[in-house]
Parts: structure tokens; C-alpha cells; sequence
């Protein structure tokens, strides 16, 4: 059972630290071994129980990536877009013939893939078929829809809804302001993006009706939903933000939930991808573990001097791996 911070849960005993040795911008597991993602050119991965291994695998800056349980894919301002197996060997999946950088890639059902280069949005389906989309303006973020290919592109003044492998025309949701991040719920009912503001955007996809979410202190940077879709949590307060999205109407008309507050702010959240469990890194370092039944909170990882940059579970949830601003990283293992 999880304790409150004050008692004496803790699993910081459990980690396993690692050297990243530069900024870790993100972090995926391929099957037991965890991959951080390094602000320049490699890959750290780390097996369990096995030797941490640099992978080169672009020559510059790591701007994006997105993973599945085959693969990690990566765009970088060498606008190149790579894919890294488990076991370490890469394959180029497209080079942009101007070599503009690849600001945003995004895995999708089947694995099909998107990335973007500037304005425009490259979408290829697991048969090898590829198409370009162009939106309105610089893109913010993209996100695939969780079932059939359907892609959501953010950008200035709202996101475009695109079916790369239908005829049909690109849907527009308006909304005025830069939105950035993009993510739809794991049911396909609603659609979020964070703005350039400290504020939430989001619709309801079967009628386009508006949603609101503001309130925050700071940008929100990471959000994601809970594993069973009931919650939306989220960075950008000294606390955990959770938005009600179990009813028909999402969080419309709703409060948030406010859990583990803290010192500083939330940078990156982690939904546990089978139970109602949260794990939220802070600016300055800490990590907790956070149920969202009744606040219970557990210890992750005790308040340093640099903040938390990435966060993510392994498929079952038994390992949790992050990275922090200065280059140090960990693995916690909870089996």
C-alpha cells in the first residue's frame, strides 16, 4: 500500500542510477532495457542487469521521439528521421531533401509513422504507402488517433485532423493561439493540446464542442492520460493536475483533481500504463509516485539541484525509468 510523504514509503533504495552524461530529452523501454534519449546525436541504452551502451545515431541535435514495443524513432536537426531496434542497429527511415529539422515525429496503430519538417507533415502507413500534408502554419505537435489512420496536426489557430490514406478534405478545429502539444484520448472522444499560454485546449470530437483547462502557473509541458482514459494528468503547477474525463462531457463544467503539491513545479508526468498510479518529476529534482484513488504518494527520488526531463514505465509497469536536466538518469525497479 502507498503511504503519504510523510511516512516512510519509499523506493528510492530500488534505483539503479546511470550516467547519461548530457541532457536526457526522453526515455523508452524496449522490453527490459531502457533507452534515454540524449540532447545530442545517441541514445544511452541500458539493458537490466547489462552495461550501458552509447548509440550514435544522428549527427545533431535530438529534437523528437516517439517509441513502440519494436523500435524508438527520432528526428533531429540533421533532418534526418532514424528508427533504433532493440538491439541497437538503426535504419534511416527518411532524410528531408532540404534538410530542414525534423521537429516532431509520432508512432501510430500498426506502426505507421509522421514527422514534421517546418510546415509540413510527412504521414507513412505500414504498407509502405507515404503522404504530405500542408498545414497553416509551423507545426506544434502530432499525435495518431488510437484506432485506424487518422493523425492530429497542431499548430497556430487550432489542429488539423487528416485521414493520409483517405480522399477526404483535412478537418480544421479552430481556436486562436499557438497550440503545441497534441494527444487524444485513448477512447478517440477528445482531443488536447497545450498552448504557448499556460492554459489547455480541447474538443469533443463528435459534435466540436470547446473545453477549456486553465489555471496553471507555468506552460504545461507534459501531459497524458491515465491507462484506463478516466484522467488526463498533467504539468504546469506545484502539484499534480488530474481533469475529469470518465462523462460524456470530459471536464466541461468540472474542477480538476490537485495531488502531491510540492516545492516547485511539475515538469513531466507519467501515467502507470495498467494502474491508477502517477509518477510526476519536479523542477527541482524530485520524483514521486502518486495514487489517484486517494493521493498516496511514494518516494521516487529525493529533491537535487536540476529538474526532471523525462519520465516513462516499462509495458507492464514493474520498472520506471527517468532522466534529469544535468545528465543524470536512474532506473527504479518495483518487481
Amino acid at each position: 500500500m502507498m503511504e503519504a510523504r510523510a511516512g516512510t514509503a519509499s523506493v528510492v533504495h530500488k534505483t539503479r542510477s546511470v550516467q547519461a552524461g548530457a541532457t536526457v530529452v526522453g526515455v523508452h523501454f524496449l522490453g527490459a532495457t531502457a533507452n534515454f534519449v540524449l540532447g545530442e546525436e545517441s541514445l544511452l541504452s541500458v539493458p537490466r542487469g547489462g552495461e550501458p551502451r552509447p548509440i550514435a545515431i544522428h549527427a545533431g541535435a535530438i529534437l523528437s521521439s516517439a517509441a513502440d514495443e519494436r523500435r524508438i524513432v527520432t528526428g533531429a536537426d540533421d533532418g534526418k528521421v532514424m528508427a533504433t531496434g532493440a538491439d541497437g542497429a538503426g535504419a534511416v527511415i527518411a532524410t528531408d531533401p532540404r534538410q530542414r529539422w525534423i521537429d516532431h515525429v509520432a508512432i501510430g496503430p500498426g506502426g505507421a509513422l509522421a514527422w514534421s519538417a517546418g510546415k509540413q507533415v510527412f504521414a507513412h502507413s505500414a504498407g509502405g504507402n507515404e503522404r504530405m500534408l500542408e498545414a497553416p502554419s509551423t507545426v506544434g505537435g502530432l499525435a495518431f488517433a488510437p484506432k485506424g489512420m487518422r493523425l492530429a496536426v497542431a499548430h497556430y489557430n487550432g489542429v488539423t485532423l487528416w485521414f493520409p490514406n483517405a480522399q477526404t478534405e483535412a478537418q480544421l478545429l479552430a481556436w486562436k493561439g499557438s497550440h503545441l502539444g497534441v494527444m487524444l484520448s485513448p477512447d478517440g472522444r477528445f482531443l488536447v493540446t497545450s498552448m504557448q499560454e499556460p492554459t489547455l485546449h480541447g474538443w469533443r470530437l463528435s459534435d466540436g464542442k470547446d473545453m477549456r483547462m486553465s489555471g496553471y502557473a507555468a506552460r504545461v509541458r507534459s501531459f497524458a492520460f491515465t491507462a484506463d482514459g478516466k484522467s488526463l494528468a498533467t504539468s504546469g503547477a506545484n502539484q499534480l493536475v488530474l481533469w475529469p474525463f470518465q462523462g460524456k462531457d470530459g471536464p466541461m463544467g468540472k474542477a480538476p483533481a490537485m495531488l502531491a503539491p510540492a516545492q516547485s513545479t511539475v515538469e513531466v508526468v507519467a501515467p502507470h500504463p495498467r494502474d491508477a498510479i502517477v509518477a510526476a518529476g519536479y523542477a527541482d529534482g524530485l520524483i514521486l509516485l502518486v495514487r489517484l484513488a486517494d493521493g498516496a504518494e511514494i518516494l521516487a527520488r529525493e529533491p537535487a539541484s536540476s529538474p526532471v526531463t523525462a519520465l516513462a514505465w516499462n509495458a507492464s509497469g514493474s520498472m520506471l525509468a527517468f532522466g534529469v536536466e544535468n545528465g543524470e538518469a536512474g532506473i527504479i525497479d518495483l518487481s
